[in-house]
Parts: C-alpha cells; structure tokens; sequence
C-alpha cells in the first residue's frame, strides 16, 4: 500500500514560484505513474501534469509547471512558474499503477495524498 504525503504548498503572488514535493512510502515508487491534479473550490478535480517514462501537462499550466520525479527518494515534485490566481486550489499527487500510456482521468488513480493548499494573490 503505497502512502503519499505532499509539501510545499502556500501563499504567492502573482507571477511567483511554488514547489510541491510528494514522498512516498509503502511501496514500490518506480513501479508507479505519478500524477498531479488540483481542486478550486465548488469546482471538479482536474488533471495537472502526468510523469511515466515522459511528461505530460493540461493546456492550462503547459509551459509554467514541470513535473519530475527522482526515484531514488521517491519523491515527485512539480515546480510551478509564472503562477496565476486561477492556480489557486488544493492540489494532490496521486499514483497509478497504469503504465505505458498517459493518465489524465483521477480514477484510474489507485493511491492518493492529503493535498495541500496552493493560493496566488493577484
């Protein structure tokens, strides 16, 4: 059972940085796909970025959010530029165990982290 606990979360400006880091725990990191999605308020949860053995991102954050991982600490982490008050949400890392293929639909997600709150002032 994988376990999945993010950091990094806060209050930034406009135009500022964020890093939100993901370890996990319980499992076999490298075995996963890792993705991170976000929730605004009163809004669906929907997919941020994708990392396999390539990345992927929503239109919405492509070119200012990256997302990587680093196996050996089995972490995930996305850096996010150039934030945007409609950045603002609770984002979560989430694991599947679907390989070889992009993972954009939350449930085809097997384990989940608490969130953590990310919010950009204008």
């Amino acid at each position: 059972q994988l376990q999945l606990v993010e950091s990094g979360g806060g209050l930034a400006q406009a135009g500022g940085s964020l890093r939100l880091s993901c370890a996990a725990s319980g499992g076999t990191f490298s075995r996963y796909t890792m993705g991170w999605f976000r929730q605004a308020p009163g809004k669906e949860r929907e997919f941020v970025a994708w990392s396999g053995g390539w990345t992927y991102y929503a239109d919405s954050v492509k070119g200012r959010f990256t997302i990587s991982r680093d196996n050996g600490r089995n972490t995930v982490y996305l850096q996010m530029n150039s934030l945007k008050p409609e950045d603002t949400a609770v984002y979560y890392c989430a694991a599947s165990a679907t390989t070889g293929m992009v993972v954009t639909n939350w449930n085809r997600y097997d384990y989940w982290g608490q969130g953590t709150q990310v919010t950009v002032s204008s």
